[in-house]
């Protein structure tokens, strides 16, 4: 059984640095041919070199040589080191996004009318995967809570996840529950004191900006006349 690994992506600071560990927007379209013929078993860079030559590649070898050394680190080679028989692992490239706990997060919190074709298509399969489909039902079901103010369904809600095996929102749903009129109010009424942070931190800004150099009467007038 041949086991899969990814090849990690390395990022310029420059992009015409000449470390670029094979970043070309030249070399983009040939890499998964690079790949296929690695992982049957061509691993020498200048044959690799003049295989996608003839495909239309107009591009530097230095360039296949680094993105053929990251190949070569990612399945723990030596600098020029050729190995003896074919290896293993297969490679794929890693420019695909990675599924992270926070993209996770985000994608399910996101409305479905803002997710595009490939959005709605991961999430549909986290949706079905045993493990997560519980946890998604709570925080959709909270997330349209503080949507539509559902304040009267928090008790509910709480109930849900008090209950569930998901320590994680277990621990929030307590959270919720420590400060729970605090949090029912925010669900139930439409005032907030937003409009009172958003002033003291202008203040903030102010005073900052005129640190050392007035008196209160000075920033006392800023203020005002900047509002």
């Amino acid at each position: 059984m041949h086991e899969q690994c990814s090849v990690i992506s390395n990022t310029s600071n420059s992009p015409n640095d000449s470390s670029d560990c094979g970043q070309s927007p030249t070399l983009e379209p040939f890499k998964r041919e690079i790949l296929q013929q690695w992982n049957a078993g061509c691993y020498e860079a200048r044959t690799l070199f003049r295989a996608i030559q003839q495909q239309g590649y107009r591009g530097s070898y230095q360039t296949v040589a680094r993105y053929v050394q990251r190949l070569r680190q990612a399945q723990g080679l030596k600098l020029r080191q050729l190995p003896r028989r074919r290896l293993c692992r297969t490679l794929v490239d890693a420019n695909r996004k990675v599924l992270t706990a926070r993209r996770a997060a985000w994608l399910v919190l996101r409305r479905p009318e803002h997710r595009n074709q490939e959005e709605h298509a991961l999430f549909s399969r986290i949706q079905h995967h045993p493990s997560f489909r519980r946890a998604i039902e709570l925080a959709e079901a909270f997330i349209e809570l503080v949507r539509q103010r559902q304040g009267e369904q928090l008790d509910q809600w709480l109930a849900q996840a008090f209950q569930c095996s998901i320590a994680p929102l277990r621990r929030f749903a307590e959270s919720l529950n420590d400060d729970y009129a605090a949090v029912r109010a925010g669900l139930t009424l439409a005032v907030s004191n937003g409009q009172t942070e958003g002033q003291i931190n202008r203040l903030k800004m102010i005073k900052r900006q005129m640190y050392g150099r007035a008196g209160l009467a000075l920033l006392r007038q800023r203020f005002l006349l900047a509002g």
